[in-house]
């Protein structure tokens, strides 16, 4: 097998962002490896997958510990491609992990002690082959540990040269507040924030992207495409290949009902309208929140990163756009 050589003209498509007040710069499209990286993907599917992103500019692969399945195997998997495929390129790589979910059984496996995260960070580092990552996320808040505990664990993490940055994830705005005033403090800023955001689910609308704004604090949100319902795959019937039958666990078919299609062909025809996918709109839309810097996507082929890369080509809304967009997802059960 020949051996990979990154696209010259990578950098050439790609826009990038600085994620809030900090130095980084991030792409505004970037690869989640939630789902795909796991053990029901071919090791060989998943190497074709990063390098198809990273030929476009992608330079921020996000990954957490509990990400596979199995537990582990996300990060495993990742350091096989990477020492094989992106050695080279290790310095033009933003990498991501995570820790707080329940990883492994007993008392310490989750949530947000210091015996937790640090064990966590260990295991990371040695599952991916790494010295450092770029990015190292407390994966969801935890109201049984004091925030003062879970924020000098993670700027300890930064101190000994384990990650360069800290973010945290599902955090709420009152708990990034705190989180974030404590980090200040530590010497180690929060520069990131990890939210779920779609046109179909707003709920960092409820205050956390003002935080994110007032705090100088980057975002990069996940499930824009809210696992494949607003590209318009599940409209006539669920595809062999989807995330709803390789892995039903976060997406289920009750969350199938004639009022989401209704929303979902709506928007199809908007997105049209507009030259674009409704793939490329959903991302493009999430874009223009000021407090996005970049927009995790999943997939499960190269042609989805190309599709998904493409919505950079159209960022801008018209005002009567946006009002119609409200229109459509603000549409109730009984309608």
């Amino acid at each position: 097998m020949m051996e990979y050589a990154a696209s010259d003209t990578r950098y050439q498509g790609m826009k990038y962002a600085r994620c809030g007040k900090s130095g980084l710069m991030l792409p505004r499209v970037s690869l989640g490896l939630w789902h795909n990286f796991g053990n029901l993907t071919l090791l060989d599917e998943q190497a074709n997958l990063l390098k198809a992103a990273f030929d476009l500019g992608i330079t921020y692969f996000d990954i957490a510990d509990n990400y596979g399945p199995p537990y582990g195997e996300a990060e495993r998997n990742f350091g096989r491609i990477l020492s094989k495929d992106f050695k080279p390129y290790r310095d033009e790589l933003i990498i991501s992990t995570k820790a707080g979910y329940d990883m492994w059984p007993g008392p310490y496996g989750n949530y947000g002690s210091r015996k937790h995260l640090i064990a966590g960070i260990d295991a990371s580092l040695k599952r991916m082959g790494l010295e450092y990552v770029d990015i190292f996320y407390h994966h969801r808040p935890d109201d049984e540990t004091p925030l003062e505990e879970t924020c000098e664990a993670l700027s300890s993490i930064v101190n000994q040269g384990k990650a360069l940055y800290i973010g945290l994830s599902n955090y709420k705005p009152e708990g990034t507040i705190h989180a974030s005033n404590i980090l200040r403090d530590n010497h180690t800023p929060c520069v990131i924030h990890q939210p779920s955001y779609s046109m179909l689910n707003r709920w960092i609308e409820d205050g956390l992207d003002k935080v994110l704004l007032d705090k100088g604090i980057g975002s990069a949100v996940f499930k824009p495409l809210e696992q494949g319902l607003l590209t318009g795959k599940y409209n006539d019937g669920i595809p062999s290949d989807s995330r709803m039958k390789k892995d039903p666990r976060f997406l289920k078919q009750e969350a199938l009902n004639e009022q989401l299609f209704s929303k979902i062909s709506a928007l199809s025809r908007l997105a049209a309208q507009r030259g674009q996918t409704l793939a490329q709109m959903a991302i493009a839309w999430v874009l223009q929140n000021p407090c996005v810097t970049t927009a995790l996507i999943g997939a499960s082929r190269p042609s989805q990163i190309v599709e998904n890369v493409r919505a950079l080509e159209n960022l801008d809304f018209a005002q009567d756009e946006l009002r119609h967009i409200e229109g459509i997802v603000a549409s109730r059960e009984s309608e």
